[in-house]
């Protein structure tokens, strides 16, 4: 059974900390009821509000449906957790955040995910191919990271 999104927070956690950490909870969530999960092996992160340089990211282990807002890890952009939390994280999975995180200060959240088009997409040589109306609206932003491990 699912851990509920608890809307109280801990005593030691903001009131904006546990908003941004419910709705990132929720994120998560909501990735995994659409299938866009690939077991423990993607990511979402949450900036910290008013913590320049802190970030909410999921526990290394947990299925994200098995994620609440308690147990997400406040690291900063070395991946390096900055709270008592229990729980390890992945740095591995932090370094496309960070690098998006480190350039686009106006970008709160972001979303790394393995759909199952999306991979399909990627195993394509040239990658994503401008043959439709559909596939213009992502190519005019489209960046490419090379795996890392």
């Amino acid at each position: 059974m699912n851990a509920p999104l608890s809307s109280t927070p801990p005593a030691h956690i903001g009131q904006q900390e546990w908003q941004a950490r419910v709705d990132l909870a929720a994120a998560y969530r909501l990735v995994a009821m659409h299938k866009w999960d690939d077991l423990v092996f993607t990511h979402i992160s949450a900036r910290v509000p008013g913590e320049d340089g802190h970030f909410l990211i999921n526990p290394y282990g947990f299925m994200f449906e098995e994620i609440t807002a308690s147990s997400l890890v406040k690291v900063n952009m070395n991946c390096e957790k900055v709270d008592n939390s229990p729980y390890d994280v992945n740095p591995a999975g932090f370094t496309i955040h960070s690098a998006v995180h480190a350039i686009r200060h106006d970008a709160h959240c972001v979303m790394h995910t393995h759909t199952v088009a999306g991979v399909a997409v990627s195993i394509q040589e040239q990658g994503l191919l401008p043959i439709s109306q559909q596939s213009l609206f992502p190519l005019a932003g489209l960046a490419y990271h090379d795996y890392e491990g």
